[in-house]
């Protein structure tokens, strides 16, 4: 799969399928049930993008403020933060620096909910840490695609963490052929990390993607087959 081609094509969810363990599943089911954190000291706004995001399939919590909120992701694992920068007490931003000062909540991303459009508190706000922000009042749609925007580049990033991964423990493996590999003088086995000997061919075929034909050089052929080979 062409994750670049998938990034091209980010906005256009409807028509985007992705593998999921060897089947192709929808944009919907890959993100249906992802963790949603609203933080609003308003209930009214809170209650209305509950409704619309829930409507959406995913699992949503909230919190009533900053400190709330920095508790609710001690005790659970959110995929979006949907974060009010106007809040009594701890604001938004302060709240969104002290996720990104913490490991375990700084790949989280968060969007602001914000009454100002001023070009300062946008910079601001993507300054702190946040990816986007949603100008109140709420639009349902613009609300829901932004959202869905940010899950989907999630997972991307996870599915692209998730292959590094993968990437890296086969790397480890081909460089182990590259070490000191403790080979008999005398039949050529090669003792592995366990002690056990393995005939020289079985050991590379399952340490990297080479593969084996076998044949008889000239000099084994004379040795073996005496007469049927002359001398030149």
């Amino acid at each position: 799969m062409h994750w670049s081609e998938l990034l091209a094509d980010i906005n256009e969810f409807a028509s985007i399928i992705v593998e999921e363990d060897g089947m192709w599943c929808s944009e919907t089911k890959v993100l249906a049930g992802m963790k949603i954190l609203i933080v609003d000291d308003i209930p009214e706004n809170i209650s209305a993008l509950a409704i619309a995001l829930e409507s959406e399939g995913f699992d949503i919590q909230t919190a009533a403020g900053g400190e709330q909120a920095l508790q609710c992701v001690r005790d659970n694992a959110f995929d979006l933060i949907l974060l009010d920068i106007k809040m009594n007490g701890m604001d938004g931003f302060e709240t969104c620096r002290a996720l990104k000062e913490s490991d375990a909540t700084s790949n989280i991303p968060v969007i602001f909910l914000t009454v100002s459009k001023e070009t300062e508190d946008v910079v601001k706000g993507f300054t702190c840490g946040g990816v986007d922000y949603i100008a109140k009042p709420f639009r349902q749609e613009e609300v829901c695609a932004r959202v869905r925007t940010h899950l989907y580049l999630r997972v991307l990033m996870k599915e692209k963490e998730k292959l590094i991964g993968e990437l890296q423990q086969a790397l480890a493996k081909v460089k182990t052929l590259s070490g000191l590999l403790p080979i008999c003088s005398s039949c050529k086995k090669i003792r592995d990390d366990k002690g056990y000997w393995n005939q020289i061919e079985t050991y590379i075929r399952e340490r990297s993607e080479a593969d084996f034909t076998h044949g008889i050089c000239p000099a084994c052929a004379k040795m073996l087959y005496p007469g049927l080979l002359k001398d030149k």
